[in-house]
Formats: C-alpha cells, structure tokens, sequence
C-alpha cells in the first residue's frame, strides 16, 4: 500500500492508494489543520489511528520547503521533517520527501483534459521542458525536465526570488513593500494569499478607491483575502477588482518570467488554489499580455501552452504516482 502526502501550510492531505494493474486505487484520504498539529508525525499517528494502522509498503510526501539531505524545515509551518524519522514511523525503508511543486508538477502529468483551463489558444504544439507556478498559501516553483522521452520533476525555491516592477504603478508598489518588508520582497510577499490582502492595503493606502462595506467590518479571524476576492468577483467593487487586476497582472509576468529560465517550450501548468478561484480575471489579456511582454523573445511566448489546473489535488496525485512510479522501476519494492 502506498501512502501519499500533500504537507502545506494551511493543510495536510494524506491518502493511501493500492496498486491494481499498474494504476493506483484510492483507498482512504483525510484532510487536516496543519496548524494544530506540532509535527508530522503527530499528523501520521492520527492518520494511522483512523486507518486501523495500516501496513503502509512506500511514502512520498510533497512538502511546502526545500528538501536537503532528505530534511526539510517547512516554509510556513515551524515543522522539521526527515525521511529517517518517517522510515522508523511508517515501519518501511521507501520513504521520499519531494518539494511540494515537484510533486505538484509531476501530478500534471497525470490530469485529463478536462481538468485545465487554456489560456493561450494560438499555442503550438511541442515537446520540451514544463514549467509549474502555483500561488496559494505561498508561492511555489518548478519544473518538469524532458529528457527527449519522459518527464523529471525539479523543485526550486523560485517564488522568494525579488520582486521585480514592470509598471509606474507597481514601481510605486515595490517603494511601499520595502517599508513592510526591509529584509527582502520577493514574489511570495505578493503571489499568495496573503499577497491578495497586501495588494489591497497599497492599493487602499494610494487612494485608488475607498473601501467596501464588507470589508469594513471584517473580525480578526475572517480571511481579508477571501473577502477582497467575493468583493470584486461578486459585487464589482472597484477598490478588489484593481487588487484581482494587478494581482493577475504580476502573476502572468513572473509565469514568462519562469518559462524563459526553464525554456519550458512543452508549456506552462498555473496550479495552486487562488487560480481556480479568480479565474475570471485569470482568463483575461492582463495575465497572457504580462506574460508575453519580454521584448524580443514575446514570439517564443506567444506559442507556449498556458494552462490552468482545476485540480486541487494535484500534489498528492503526483507524490502518489512518483511512489508508484519508482516501484514499477524497482526503486522501491512493492
């Protein structure tokens, strides 16, 4: 039996799958608070107590933060993971931590059709590198190396490179970051969801607009982000559409940014949750146009694939397919 994991910031999916003619078989999943949990393996014990502790055969977990040496200190969560405490946990020796866009572009290999939206409708068909980028909880890399025959899947630390202004307007944005964050201002600060409610305060503090009745009222514990989001997608306030625009805006040029880096000529996967959730304002010209807009090399753009990932679970599928994959290559006996 295989289990499977999705470690990130705001949850952890963690799902066992059983193996039947080379496909996998979903066989129980559960979801957790991440942050009522101390650890991992506080999570897995529960996990194990709700399967009946289950004879678990390989893991692979895709963690939000960078794997070294087989450890990870998560990103957003005060967590030290490491494969040698996980093997001892889970009773097996196969165990393998990947960064979660790793998995998370590995699963794409895995999606239907069905399960993308396209953005770019002139892009040409051809093989080559894919290139990942998924803004959600935080801002996540990677890539997906094409050898000529199959895919690899490379994690990166991308998402805290600087942030770099492509307008007057976000030239003013970058000024007001660095009075919020003097250490650094990197793309996470603003392609997350956290990011949505920091584009709303520069945006609210430069007087583009007043403010919402909503959001006026909002407690401590109600998600500013969520509600910025209802407010332009359903009520067309001017104030959190110009903060959807401009977030989309800057989300379509760090996505051409990444393509160049990779040359991901075989395309570009938007996952992550806020995609899926603003995709009205995704599906417009700002996000391609911003895309595109690398001067000389705006024709090699113009004909990648640009797709958006419907599938929230993209990252446990891929964690689960790379345990299936590398026991069907004998990296991990079954």
């Amino acid at each position: 039996m295989i289990l499977a994991g999705d470690i990130g910031g705001t949850k952890t999916i963690l799902a066992l799958f059983t193996i039947h003619e080379n496909n996998l078989k979903l066989h129980s999943k559960h979801q957790f608070a991440s942050k009522d949990y101390d650890s991992l393996n506080d999570v897995l014990l529960e996990f194990i107590r709700l399967n009946a502790n289950p004879a678990i055969d390989a893991a692979c977990f895709g963690i939000a933060g960078p794997i070294i040496d087989e450890k990870c200190h998560t990103t957003n969560l005060p967590w030290e993971i490491a494969a040698t405490d996980l093997r001892a946990l889970l009773n097996t020796p196969h165990v393998r931590l990947l960064n979660d866009l790793e998995a998370t572009a590995y699963g794409m290999l895995y999606l239907n059709e069905d399960e993308f939206v396209n953005l770019n409708p002139d892009a040409h068909e051809s093989n080559g590198n894919r290139a990942v980028i998924a803004a959600g909880t935080g801002l996540g890399e990677a890539m997906l190396f094409f050898d000529g025959t199959s895919y690899h899947p490379s994690g990166s630390e991308g998402g805290h490179c600087d942030f770099a202004p492509l307008t007057s307007q976000q030239d003013a944005l970058l000024e007001w970051l660095r009075q919020h964050f003097s250490d650094h201002v990197s793309y996470e600060r603003i392609l997350s969801g956290p990011g949505i409610a920091t584009l709303y305060d520069f945006l609210l503090e430069s007087n583009f607009a007043p403010p919402p009745h909503q959001m006026t009222n909002l407690s401590e514990t109600d998600d500013r982000s969520a509600n910025i989001s209802q407010c332009a997608l359903e009520q067309h306030d001017p104030l959190c559409i110009e903060t959807l625009r401009l977030f989309t805006e800057i989300y379509g040029a760090e996505a051409g940014n990444l393509a160049l880096k990779t040359m991901s000529l075989g395309g570009v996967y938007i996952g992550g949750g806020i995609a899926p959730k603003i995709l009205p304002f995704i599906q417009t010209d700002t996000f391609m146009n911003a895309f595109t807009a690398k001067g000389r090399f705006e024709p090699m753009l113009r004909k990648m694939k640009v797709k958006v990932s419907l599938n929230p679970e993209t990252a446990l599928l891929g964690a689960a397919y790379f345990a299936q994959d590398q026991a069907v290559r004998g990296v991990i006996a079954m």
